[in-house]
């Protein structure tokens, strides 16, 4: 049976969710599904604005259907590409025949890889600045390269000013009735996943980013429609600067996030004493995370979010600890830079951490290192308890400057 949400007298919300696929694109966990946004133009001509996965066609289907009330699809623009937008592409060219596909060339090379129906003799090829009329509605479009992949576009409705952004301003989350950002408290229970969403999946592609916001500021928009997640049609400035840190890899919270691994406990006991610390001089609000446990795309996430970074570890086969090499390749593969942060290394015998995790930092743009990071052999002792205590000022001291 149709489910379909009322945006305004002409769009409709047709997408459905997902609260069963455990990891997203097979790497980042879900905490509570993911939505899947399709949206129906009603006009002179039939317009649909970016399918669906394939998990959930049957009712995306049943959907379209029933907003076409019997009437032919005349348009459908694909913005991105990526099988969880266009999966059903090629079922929806065997529903309706004589739907056009309006997209721009590098899309049609990919339609061409993912499918075999004939391509060309059902698609209106547009290009940077092109617009296009389907009556009261008129359609332009403008390129967004690697936001996330090569051929992404995004769309402007410059009648009823609504973005349709693609993956840009997407989350993870299913949606739970409630279609609108204003529905929800967004800040204190999308947020976090919002954040994880960009860092993990957009945020090695900052400057380009940046490119698309630019296009994007200079329109006049009063609602934004991405491909995951809400949709925002109240305080968008605010969302939209948080994607401006975030592609400029400008911290959110000026604190601190202490990312940490142990074997047999010294490391983590180092850690809390170093939180602690932190705390009794006044920082709030610092994150703690073990690496060993927690997925890297959160600390990626949250590394985007802090200002200041701790990252301590034990000595492994003469090498980082293995969960934390990969949370800092993931961090360096993701581009994360304009940061402070400090090391402790643990090893029983030849600690030598601090110097392996500092050579990949040292990959990193802009980053600050303060001297005086912490070695402990085993377990904590007052030597190294000190040391902690020093460096805990250290980094309380950065904080304020």
């Amino acid at each position: 049976m149709y489910n379909v949400t009322k945006i305004n007298e002409d769009v409709t919300y047709i997408g459905a969710s997902d609260r069963k696929l455990a990891l997203f694109e097979a790497v980042y966990p879900l905490e509570n599904g993911i939505s899947y946004n399709s949206y129906f133009v009603n006009d002179e001509k039939t317009v649909l604005v970016d399918t669906v996965d394939r998990s959930v066609c049957g009712v995306f289907f049943e959907n379209l259907e029933y907003v076409l009330a019997g009437r032919k699809l005349d348009y459908v623009i694909v913005n991105h590409m990526e099988p969880d937008h266009a999966a059903t592409l090629g079922e929806l060219v065997l529903r309706y025949p004589e739907v056009t596909i309006v997209t721009n060339s590098k899309v049609v090379g990919m339609i061409k890889q993912f499918f075999d129906f004939d391509v060309d003799s059902r698609t209106k090829v547009i290009a940077e600045g092109d617009t296009f009329s389907t009556g009261r509605h008129t359609f332009a479009f403008a390129m967004a390269p690697m936001v996330h992949w090569p051929e992404v576009m995004v769309t402007y409705d410059t009648t009823d000013k609504i973005l349709y952004s693609a993956d840009a301003f997407g989350t993870f989350g299913a949606l739970s009735g409630n279609l609108f950002a204003d529905e929800v408290d967004f800040e204190n229970k999308w947020l976090d996943e919002a954040r994880r969403y960009y860092t993990n999946i957009v945020g090695k592609y900052g400057p380009q980013v940046q490119a698309a916001l630019k296009k994007t500021l200079a329109l006049d928009i009063q609602m934004i429609c991405p491909l995951h997640g809400p949709v925002w049609r109240e305080n968008i400035g605010w969302f939209i600067d948080k994607y401006n840190k975030w592609s400029t890899y400008t911290p959110e919270d000026n604190t601190v996030f202490i990312a940490y691994a142990s074997i047999y406990g010294g490391t983590d006991n180092a850690a809390n004493i170093l939180a602690t610390e932190l705390a009794s001089r006044g920082v709030k609000n610092i994150a703690m995370y073990d690496v060993s446990v927690k997925h890297p795309s959160y600390i990626v996430s949250e590394a985007f979010r802090c200002s200041h970074i701790v990252f301590a570890s034990p000595t492994y086969n003469a090498g980082i600890f293995t969960p934390m090499e990969t949370v800092l390749l993931d961090l360096a593969a993701h581009n994360l830079q304009n940061r402070t942060v400090a090391f402790i290394e643990n090893g029983t015998w030849a600690p030598t951490s601090a110097k392996q995790m500092s050579e990949i930092i040292a990959k990193m743009k802009n980053i600050t290192v303060i001297d005086g990071g912490v070695t402990v052999k085993s377990t904590v002792k007052e030597e190294q308890r000190n040391s902690l205590v020093n460096l805990a000022a250290a980094i309380a001291g950065a904080l304020q400057r």
